[in-house]
């Protein structure tokens, strides 16, 4: 049913280069209301004009070639300033989060299967907001009415799935790591010790750092890798603002996570330091633009981790070494003077940063969009890209026409492949 609605659109072209883009594929537009309610019906009253879109949080091999399990984030959202302040809205309130399958076909990518998010009782976990206080209050489209919060909402980022059939999910709010069935059914959300989260309906454990309850608004995780072992690696998208909002604007550090299903826990931690801002993304030079959308396995103990802007993205290679763990020391102490996210030379103040090696710049190469925020390992030297396209969303209050509809930005949805000179 979900895949009757697809409608192909041609792909780009495929320049060469050291790095080079060999094929670029898109999705078509298939009207959000009828995708969301063919998954959970009645979920999705009026679309407002928008598609299909933001399945590009994440991309991970579905062990045929050419398919790949995706996963939506929270869903159409933006921001629009009333009264000098910045409201988030959330246009399609009733959309669900949603696990797609995907075939790239020729230039085309096609919809195989989808399956919505659901709580313990079946219902839409949906995007929404879960506390007021920590998260940013729910707005209609137009930011002139409050929506409730909801404890189920999931902003959901990376995603993997694991031998069972089962899949792991990161999500922002919490942050958490949500375990997840085969059809999609949260089976555990894990959280931050200390974030008390009530009122959700399904199981809630508090396994994580509560250092992490420090995270950035709209910023938790959004990295996941499944390491060969069965460990997740999690990655924290920017710094924790640690001891305040000035001190992760300004930091260059931030952290993963390796958690063990077997164990139900987090087994170890690592500092992960960005390169410069300039470096990352030429001209640009806000530090707090920088952020980790993706991490990928590639054997053993090493990932490629992508840094990026919304413009521009690298990706570096590290390996989880052991001598590198601060899980359970003094940076997880949200009192120590000054923090991790302090330490303008982490290494020499004797933090075991991760090593890493530059693997491949994108932003040098030609055909890759902007925004990439899933990348999958096809083999020793292919890439799989995809990126946000938020919808066809943008901020401000010309995001909709008079009569409520979208005004559609114009970027779609794209799977770009990657051919790397050298294997990993």
């Amino acid at each position: 049913m979900i895949a009757a609605l697809i409608t192909a659109v041609p792909a780009a072209g495929t320049p060469s280069g050291k790095a080079h883009v060999v094929r670029t594929a898109t999705l078509g537009d298939i009207p959000l209301g009828a995708f969301s309610d063919a998954l959970l019906p009645g979920t999705v009253g009026d679309d407002r004009g928008v598609d299909l879109g933001g399945i590009g949080s994440d991309i991970y091999p579905a062990g045929r070639k050419d398919e790949f399990w995706t996963v939506t984030d929270r869903g159409p959202n933006g921001q629009i300033k009333v009264d000098g302040s910045k409201r988030r809205t959330f246009p399609v309130p009733g959309f669900d989060p949603a696990i797609v399958r995907i075939r790239v076909s020729g230039d085309t990518v096609k919809v195989l299967d989808a399956m919505a998010v659901t709580t313990a009782s079946g219902k839409a976990v949906t995007g929404l907001s879960n506390q007021a206080g920590r998260d940013e209050a729910p707005y209609t489209y137009d930011a002139t009415t409050p929506l409730a919060y909801n404890p189920n909402g999931l902003d959901t980022e990376g995603i993997v799935r694991a031998g069972d059939g089962s899949f792991w999910l990161v999500d922002e709010y919490g942050p958490s790591l949500v375990h997840v069935s085969a059809r999609g059914k949260v089976l555990t959300r894990y959280v931050p010790k200390g974030l008390h989260l009530s009122g959700a309906d399904y199981p809630v454990v508090e396994a994580l750092p509560s250092v992490y309850l420090h995270r950035k608004i709209n910023r938790g995780f959004e990295g996941l890798a499944q390491l060969p072992g069965g460990d997740l690696v999690i990655a924290l998208q920017s710094p924790l603002s640690v001891p305040d909002t000035d001190a992760g604007e300004a930091s260059r550090t931030t952290r993963l996570l390796r958690f063990s299903p077997k164990k139900k826990a987090v087994t170890a931690e690592y500092a992960y330091r960005f390169d410069p801002v300039d470096v990352v993304d030429p001209g640009e030079d806000d530090t707090s633009e920088l952020k980790i959308s993706s991490v990928v396995a590639v054997g053993g103990d090493r990932l490629l981790v992508e840094e990026r802007t919304d413009k521009a993205a690298r990706l570096q290679l590290v390996r989880l070494d052991r001598t590198a763990n601060i899980l359970g020391g003094r940076w997880d102490d949200d009192t120590t003077s000054p923090s991790l996210e302090q330490l303008a030379d982490p290494a020499a103040s004797g933090v075991p940063v991760l090593d890493k090696r530059l693997v491949v710049d994108l932003g040098t190469v030609a055909g890759v969009p902007g925004k990439i925020e899933g990348v999958a390992r096809v083999d020793r030297d292919m890439l799989a890209l995809i990126n946000d396209n938020d919808f066809g969303m943008t901020d401000g209050a010309g995001a909709f026409d008079a009569r409520g509809r979208l005004v559609d930005s114009g970027v779609e949805t794209t799977v770009t492949y990657v051919r790397l000179p050298h294997g990993i």
